[in-house]
């Protein structure tokens, strides 16, 4: 920098010429200096806190900003990092066929802790100890002070209790946002749910898989992104498994039983409208599994009767040694048939229920409507166990069910080893064959609709997988016949439904011993339905398991006493439900009555 001097030469002598003062010319050349210093300090400064202004309103913007923005987000607890595939916690409603909610995601919260960041472990554990009564406060002590630093304490917490753990106030407690299954009807349709838990857990997210039930057995469908959340809807009718439950759960306390199963289907479709299983349980809270010593596996309440439950399912199965003996031509609903009672068979002695005798000769038709063991054996000895057999298979009655639940292909059939005469004759009125409540429906329905093989489903579908053909219409039509019989005039007469005309068969099996035999005094009763008979639409079976009547002078373990009238309330109950208007037969003239006012 060129400072220019205080005294120049020039201007020094140029003064003297002249007669000035040269002392003049240096406080003027000072005082011009002194302003010039003083203009380039002031230009400094406002230049300074020109950049300071600028500065501290670009970070008092910024910081505004992300205030904003964290006020407008979700709150969140800070997390640990982890490496690893993505969780997918996402899974599909599962509706009825209507689309009410059965199955549902709720948000909710894990409780997970960081003990190294704890201020006070032995405070954090008598209080979280008072919060939940399943911690004991000495155990979580000794964990938060072992030196791990992540530890889960709760993976799902309810508003009220995360809000006491917030209470207690330490930063070493903390929360992970995350789905859970939620099954807001609690027991209704527990058997065809099964239920869900958490798989695969992170932090901030839990990954939730199905563990029994249609909820497992459908678990890649809802949790396919591809789906996008699409509920999957069932047959289930809500409405109509609720009724059905109520009136299974009143009959079988009235009945005395230990359990009870339902299956109500559509016979055209294969569409199961209702599966019941009792007793039942709530999904939001599964039960273990664990049984005590010497329990059966229907003492369970997990245990789906309808399903897993492979019983002998007696006189139901005589309408199909009937149905296949009139398909071969062997006989006519009025062909008369040996029914003299007892009947042998080598060291082998065939009876009538109470040791009745409907013989020496009985109409195929009466062998149906009075539940003829022995008309029942010498009809299935002239099908043959070769042609028994391939026809029992053909109506599925060999097989597991193949229903959409994840218990159904280990309910296998329990069949006899070995194929003889005898057991030809033991299996056409249902002893030495086991199947469950669900086969037995589809078999049903196979008659009802005409005779063509039907897929029993859960899962809502408008038209049926084409099955096939193991009987014609008309052998059909006149079984169906036969079975309304049964309720008119046989066994089933209480099975009656006004307005309704319902065909059906009873079945009154004894319970085998583990140790082999059977149990006097134990049994399982079975009616099998169709109706309405002049149309059939639906089947619909009801098992009791070990009932009793006590209503009269002694006790009464018919399935015509116990299983018929449960059946035929759920009928009553269910018909309009399902959009069925009863039928009123037109009162005879003769019956009508003239007043005159």
């Amino acid at each position: 920098m060129i400072r220019t001097p205080l005294r120049p030469l020039a201007r020094i002598l140029s003064a003297r010429e002249n007669g000035e003062n040269p002392d003049t010319i240096e406080r003027e050349n000072l005082r011009l200096r002194h302003e010039q210093m003083r203009d380039k300090a002031r230009t400094r400064a406002e230049t300074r806190l020109l950049i300071m202004g600028m500065a501290f309103f670009v970070a008092f913007s910024t910081i505004g900003a992300r205030m904003g923005l964290l006020a407008a987000t979700e709150p969140e607890e800070p997390r640990a990092s982890a490496p690893g595939a993505e969780i997918i916690a996402q899974r599909a409603d599962i509706t009825d066929r209507n689309g009410r909610i059965l199955a549902t995601n709720m948000l909710t919260h894990a409780l997970y802790a960081h003990p190294k960041e704890m201020v006070e472990p032995k405070r954090v554990a008598k209080e979280l100890a008072a919060i939940f009564p399943e911690m004991k406060a000495p155990d979580l002590e000794r964990r938060f002070t072992d030196g791990r630093s992540f530890m889960w304490l709760r993976r799902t917490l309810s508003p009220e209790q995360m809000q006491m753990v917030h209470d207690i106030g330490d930063p070493g407690l903390l929360f992970g946002p995350r789905e859970m299954r939620l099954y807001p009807n609690g027991e209704l349709a527990a058997h065809v749910l099964g239920g869900a838990s958490f798989g695969a857990e992170g932090v901030s997210s839990a990954e939730v898989i199905g563990t029994a039930g249609i909820e497992k057995a459908m678990d890649a469908r809802l949790r396919d992104p591809a789906q996008a959340g699409k509920p999957l809807q069932l047959s289930l009718d809500l409405t109509i498994q609720a009724t059905v439950e109520e009136l299974l759960d009143a009959g079988m306390k009235m009945m005395n039983a230990k359990g009870a199963a339902a299956v109500l289907m559509d016979v055209k479709t294969g569409e199961i409208i209702s599966l019941a299983s009792l007793p039942a349980f709530d999904p939001n809270d599964r039960p273990n599994p664990i049984l005590p010593p010497g329990a059966e596996p229907g003492d369970n309440p997990l245990f789906n009767r309808a399903v897993q439950g492979v019983y002998e399912l007696g006189s139901t199965f005589k309408i199909f040694a009937v149905a296949q003996a009139m398909e071969l031509g062997l006989v006519t609903p009025t062909s008369m048939v040996d029914a003299k009672a007892p009947m042998f068979w080598g060291k082998f002695k065939i009876r009538e229920f109470e040791n009745h005798n409907y013989g020496p000769l009985l109409a195929v038709t009466d062998v149906i409507a009075k539940s003829s063991n022995v008309g029942t054996a010498h009809i299935a000895l002239m099908i043959g166990g070769e042609r028994q057999q391939t026809f029992l298979r053909a109506l599925g009655l060999f097989d597991p069910s193949p229903v959409e639940l994840i218990e159904a292909p280990y309910a296998k059939p329990i069949l006899p080893k070995r194929w003889p005469d005898i057991t030809t004759i033991t299996v056409s009125y249902g002893h030495g064959i086991a199947a469950s409540p669900l086969s037995l429906a589809t078999a049903y329905a196979t008659i009802a609709n005409g005779g063509v093989t039907i897929k029993p489903t859960l899962v809502h579908r408008e038209t049926p997988e084409p099955g096939i053909r193991v009987m014609s219409a008309e052998v059909a039509a006149a079984s169906v016949a036969m079975l309304r019989r049964v309720v008119t005039e046989g066994t089933a007469s209480m099975g009656e439904v006004e307005g309704y005309q319902v065909a059906g068969k009873t079945g009154t099996a004894e319970k085998p011993k583990p140790s082999g035999g059977y149990y006097d005094d134990k049994v399982v009763n079975t009616f099998a339905a169709i109706f309405p008979a002049n149309d059939p639409k639906y089947v619909l079976t009801v098992t009791l398991d070990e009932p009793v009547e006590t209503s009269g002078s002694k006790p009464r373990r018919t399935a015509g006493w116990t299983a018929v009238p449960v059946a035929a309330e759920v009928i009553r109950r269910v018909a309009p439900l399902l959009g069925l208007r009863p039928q009123v037969e037109a009162t005879p003239l003769d019956g009508l009555t003239a007043v005159r006012n």
